[in-house]
Order: structure tokens, then C-alpha cells, then sequence
């Protein structure tokens, strides 16, 4: 039987360790057929995503920075001497600096807001415009966003503001890229502890929130956003774009 992403090249960015949102898409998409390309942040991070990337056996494994001049460019000319085109991205990232995101929204800093919506957000739409005209057959652009972009969410504090921007990008871009055939979605998971999530003040306490609330009594996993992702990434979604799929055993409906 053939797999859904079959003859699909896709690219992840955001796999931190192998509890990350993005190594458990890249899992799912290699699982679907795809075949899949992978960056790490820097030396110091290559040493955790290098073996996950080996077993995920990409033929392209690449540095990306947003905020390193040149990189985001170097790895999609990289992409198109490889494979020429391009059929799926996933865009896994978000920082704001440790002081910004702990204190009050009204008190974060000029500095940390910009750093927050230049790596959290602002780096999907540069990754939009450098794969559109890889995307000829048409694609999927992701972005992993969180319920805290919708409604205030204790100690979420200024990342909530940076993925509601990040939301309504979603929406504008699906409106222009739509007559292309290129699909944009924001997957919005429910908290789960991922290296990007340790940085939040009192996560832990979010999470055991949420699990209570949720009407399904527990929390998302990566397989499980994999598996959504894998979806949207495939032909089956054609018919969805400018979507927030929330995958969150049912938190946003009494969050």
C-alpha cells in the first residue's frame, strides 16, 4: 500500500531532543513515506539532534539560526540543489529572553519583544517566502502555536501576545499563498514538557491544569501531534487551510 507522503520532501525545524514537537513530526512524516530534511540550532545543540537525525536517515542536516544572517537562505538554497522543490515545512521554534518571558507583559522589554517575534514568529513568514517557489505542486506551511495565543494564560505572559500574531499570520498567508496551492496551518497543541516548555514559570502546574480539565483527562503526545501533522501534510488536508487545529484531548473547549 502506498504511504500518504510518498515521494514528499519535506523540511523540520525545532527538533531540540527526542521529546520535542518537531522530532515526534519528523518521526511521523518518515513513518508516512516523506523523506525529510532536519537543522539543529548550533555546535552546542548539534551533539543531541545529530543521532535523531541519523535515524530518521535525512539526506540533509544543516545549521538554522533565524537570527544568524544568512542562514535561513543558505538552507533553502541547500534544499533546492538537493531536491529542486519542496512539499512541507514544519516551523517548531519560539524564544524569548528568560527575563521578558517571566515577567509581566506590560513590563517586557522593547529588546525582548523584538526577539520574540523575530524567532517565534516572524521567522516563519521569512521560511513562508523562501519556500514558496520550491512549493510548484503546491505544499503545507505549519507553525506550532498554543492556546495561550487565544485567551491569557497564567505565566505565559509575552509569548501569548508573539503566537496570537504568529495565528493571525497564519491566516493572512493562507490567503495569499491559497491560489499557489500552498497550504498554512498553526497546530496547537495542549502543554506537554518539551525543552521550550521548561523555560516557562511554573509549567509544571499548567500541565497538571490542563490534564485535570481537559475532557479527555490527559495530556497530548508528540506521536499524537505527529500524527496531525503527517495529515495536513498529505493530499487528504487539500480541502483546509488558515486553520488552528487544536490537538489537546479537548483542553480549548473549557480552558
Amino acid at each position: 500500500m502506498t504511504k500518504p507522503l510518498e515521494g514528499k520532501r519535506g523540511l523540520v525545524v525545532g527538533i531540540a531532543n527526542d521529546q520535542s514537537i518537531a522530532y515526534g513530526c519528523a518521526k511521523a512524516f518518515r513513518d508516512a513515506g516523506a523523506d525529510v530534511a532536519v537543522t539543529y540550532l548550533n555546535d552546542k545543540s548539534r551533539g543531541y539532534v545529530e543521532p535523531l537525525a541519523e535515524s530518521l536517515d535525512t539526506p540533509l542536516f544543516l545549521p538554522c539560526d533565524v537570527r544568524e544572517p544568512g542562514q535561513l537562505s543558505a538552507l533553502f538554497d541547500a534544499i533546492k540543489e538537493r531536491w529542486g522543490k519542496l512539499d512541507f515545512l514544519l516551523h517548531s521554534i519560539a524564544f524569548a529572553p528568560r527575563e521578558d518571558l517571566h515577567g509581566r507583559v506590560t513590563d517586557c522589554s522593547r529588546d525582548g519583544f523584538d526577539i520574540a517575534m523575530n524567532v517565534s514568529c516572524h521567522s516563519f513568514i521569512r521560511m513562508a517566502r523562501y519556500a514558496e517557489p520550491l512549493m510548484t505542486d503546491g505544499g503545507a506551511l505549519m507553525t506550532v502555536s498554543f492556546y495561550g495565543a487565544e485567551k491569557a494564560v497564567k505565566s505565559y505572559n509575552v509569548m501569548g501576545p508573539v503566537k496570537a500574531a504568529l495565528e493571525a499570520s497564519v491566516r493572512y498567508m493562507a490567503t495569499e499563498l491559497g491560489p499557489s496551492g500552498i497550504r498554512v496551518y498553526a497546530l496547537s497543541p495542549g502543554p506537554l514538557k518539551t525543552r521550550a516548555a521548561s523555560g516557562i514559570d511554573r509549567f509544571d502546574e499548567l500541565m497538571e491544569a490542563a490534564a485535570e480539565k481537559a475532557p479527555m483527562h490527559a495530556l497530548v503526545t508528540t506521536e499524537q501531534i505527529g500524527d496531525l501533522a503527517a495529515f495536513l501534510a498529505s493530499d487528504k488536508a487539500s480541502g483546509m487551510t488558515g486553520n488552528v487545529v487544536y490537538i489537546d484531548n479537548g483542553y480549548n473547549v473549557v480552558g
